[in-house]
């Protein structure tokens, strides 16, 4: 009995470790990204020059997207300062592309917004890890949902339908919530699979779900901030 008591503890403390290092990255990659966003929306000279042209900030946008996504499938053939650089790099471009709600909304509702989005990211997270049953199949089907959810965002770009839009916007609540206790639970399973691996294993696969788990929370602040969000 005693032996597999210590068993436990030694997992716990594995797992208790690996997620606190995913959030730590995590917090910190929001942090940057609040940081430039208010910054460039506060200097006229950078945002002025950056929305002068629609353009700029849509091909801005895709190309930090498209990084994203190369990022999220690379991340772990990367070195550890590389995969840091990178992490820290997309977030910087994000906090930038996301600079216009600053210019939209106004910064208490923003603020409001925020602290709502981060209590129930918190929750979600607390499901995730304390739920017993195997979340696959809902993950696959949140992934599904994901897919038909940004198909919808650009053809209503062109529709401009409000209905559609408010649609998608509480479908985008319910699809990054869910997604928030589905890799919750994916990163505490993958922490068991990680015990003797090395530090900059570990390091890599911490900063890919921290990432992970960044992207649910902003996509969770931008559709709640629509809901919540008070236009200047």
């Amino acid at each position: 009995m005693q032996d597999n008591r210590l068993i436990s503890q030694d997992t716990r403390s594995i797992v208790a470790t690996f997620m606190t290092k995913v959030y730590a990255w995590m917090a910190i990659a929001l942090g940057l990204t609040g940081a430039v966003s208010y910054f460039v929306a506060s200097t006229p000279a950078i945002y002025t020059n950056f929305y002068s042209n629609s353009l700029i900030p849509m091909v801005f946008a895709i190309g930090t997207m498209i990084f994203g996504m190369w990022l999220l499938s690379s991340i772990q053939k990367l070195s550890v300062s590389a995969a840091v650089g990178c992490f820290a790099l997309y977030s910087t471009l994000l906090g930038v592309t996301l600079s216009s709600i600053f210019l939209v909304y106004t910064a208490g509702s923003i603020a409001s917004t925020f602290f709502v989005s981060a209590g129930m990211f918190g929750a979600m997270s607390v499901v995730g890890g304390v739920v017993k049953r195997d979340l696959s199949g809902f993950g696959r089907f949140l992934m599904m949902g994901l897919i038909g959810f940004v198909i919808a965002s650009v053809v209503n770009i062109f529709f401009k339908s409000p209905a559609m839009y408010w649609a998608l916007t509480y479908i985008g609540v319910f699809i990054f919530a869910g997604l928030t206790v589905y890799d919750t639970q994916r990163l505490r399973n993958m922490a068991y699979e990680l015990e003797g691996e090395d530090e900059s294993t570990v390091t890599k696969v911490a900063v890919l779900g921290a990432m992970h788990l960044y992207l649910d929370f902003i996509n969770l602040f931008l559709m709640l901030l629509r809901i919540f969000g008070e236009r200047k």
